[in-house]
């Protein structure tokens, strides 16, 4: 069986319309709450809501760097423009089936990477950057994925 003999990792933090299913991801370095911070800001700009009374619902789970994010943005005066435009929801612990960009990991794990071999890890990024840019636009798969419909 072949492997690849290092510990290099690809970071995505991504988010999801599930009413029409566009995807839009970033790619920090790490994970921080820093990090999430502006990935925030970069969703509300690539999001374009613009409507008068629109906010963006944005469902957070508990990662350490979400709850420091979400109390900085929730209370400090330079997160304005964030608080303005979004509105956030914590999940319970151990509740991955409920965040909706979790569906979109294991489909992602499932189509694209579970039981694959990359040569090198451009090789790996450049397959998920180019599987998540094709769901960046509105789409039928991750719209179904991550809509929730009542029993």
């Amino acid at each position: 069986m072949k492997s690849y003999a290092g510990r290099k990792n690809a970071s995505y933090s991504g988010f999801v319309i599930p009413s029409d299913g566009r995807l839009f991801v970033s790619k920090p370095l790490w994970f921080n709450w820093e990090t999430t911070i502006e990935s925030f800001r970069q969703f509300i700009a690539r999001c374009k809501v613009d409507e008068i009374n629109k906010r963006i619902v944005l469902v957070l789970d508990n990662a350490p760097w979400h709850k420091k994010a979400k109390r900085l943005v929730e209370k400090e005066p330079e997160y304005q423009d964030i608080r303005d435009r979004m509105t956030f929801v914590s999940l319970p612990p151990y509740s991955p089936d409920l965040n909706p960009i979790e569906q979109v990991r294991r489909i992602t794990r499932r189509e694209k990477t579970h039981n694959h071999f990359w040569p090198d890890f451009t090789s790996l990024s450049t397959t998920l950057d180019s599987w998540f840019a094709s769901l960046s636009n509105p789409n039928e798969k991750i719209r179904t994925l991550c809509s929730f419909k009542p029993n």
